[in-house]
């Protein structure tokens, strides 16, 4: 437990720093955006675009780890906003309840923290839940948000509109062309490999630490004041229903025979037990859904997974390097 919790420690000690920075006014609301910008366009899609082309296409885009977290994926987002309807929440804060609850927050924790924790290796499969989740869990909830006011529209354009996100999104792209390179066996000119190496290291410390700052701000931005049994149990469902239906049905699969590797099935289990995305925030209060109940999911999801995804990666047996 001890060397696993000398890489969880530092991680989400950087999202406390984040936060602490943003409520201490040392970091300006303002400066927020412009830091996440940062991450989102420049430092990430590097660091994504070098794991991309360091990893086998065939692992990246693995039919059966997509294929598998998808449909877990989906069913966590149907058990989702089949409990919040029947609270009386409409459809569009149940979507998006749904959505914080399916969607991890994989690319500006998941990764680093991946593979600082199980190696390089475990890049390709946290590539497949990012691809499934900008693609298809974030599109299905945010069509099925539409339906709020726009249920005249039919599904697919709902979808189309909704797809339209994820396709601006820098994040896949920088992983296709990763993959691109790896395929054709091709290599980025020094100086330019070098750029994009300085680049994507400096993804995971200021990632985390805007993760704090963003959480910070979502706190501030919150309209409503939700009590606890609106937001706890969906942060409940993200960090223990999620991984355990990953787990289980993956390892229904490995019974029957798929090829389904140990390896793989632990990264993507690993993977639906992190916190919730935190910028599914600035998308809610964008959309005009219930931000506060939002940012208090994804607060208190982040808060709780400093245990429970630790105790997780120990059983696991993770080793980090």
């Amino acid at each position: 437990m001890q060397s696993i919790l000398s890489v969880t420690v530092p991680f989400f000690a950087l999202v406390l720093c984040g936060w602490l920075a943003a409520r201490s006014r040392v970091l300006p609301e303002a400066a927020i955006p412009g830091l996440n910008a940062y991450v989102l366009y420049f430092a990430l899609p590097c660091m994504l675009f070098r794991f991309g082309a360091g990893s086998p296409v065939a692992q990246v885009l693995d039919p059966l780890a997509l294929a598998l977290y998808a449909a877990c994926g989906l069913l966590v987002v149907a058990l989702t906003i089949a409990i919040t309807l029947r609270g009386g929440t409409n459809i569009k804060d149940a979507a998006f309840g749904a959505l914080v609850a399916a969607f991890p927050n994989t690319g500006f924790m998941g990764m680093p923290l991946m593979t600082a924790l199980l190696g390089a290796t475990a890049a390709a499969p946290m590539m497949v839940t990012l691809l499934v989740d900008m693609f298809i869990t974030s599109s299905v909830c945010l069509a099925l948000a539409q339906m709020h006011g726009n249920a005249h529209l039919p599904l697919g354009a709902r979808l189309k509109l909704a797809l339209a996100g994820p396709v601006r999104n820098p994040q896949p792209w920088a992983i296709a062309l990763g993959a691109v390179f790896s395929a054709a066996a091709w290599s980025l000119p020094g100086p330019l490999a070098r750029m994009v190496e300085l680049l994507g290291a400096s993804a995971t410390p200021v990632a985390l630490f805007t993760i704090g700052a963003v959480l910070w701000r979502a706190g501030q931005h919150a309209h409503t004041r939700t009590p606890a049994r609106r937001f706890v149990p969906v942060a409940l469902i993200k960090l223990f229903v999620h991984p355990a239906l990953v787990f289980a049905l993956g390892s229904a699969l490995v019974a029957l025979g798929a090829p389904l590797s140990a390896f793989t099935l632990t990264v993507l289990t690993l993977a639906a037990a992190l916190p919730s995305a935190s910028n599914v925030s600035l998308l809610a209060e964008r959309w005009g859904a219930d931000n506060g109940r939002i940012a208090r999911i994804i607060m208190s999801s982040t808060a709780l997974a400093f245990v429970s995804f630790s105790a997780l990666a120990w059983w696991f047996g993770a080793r980090p390097a």
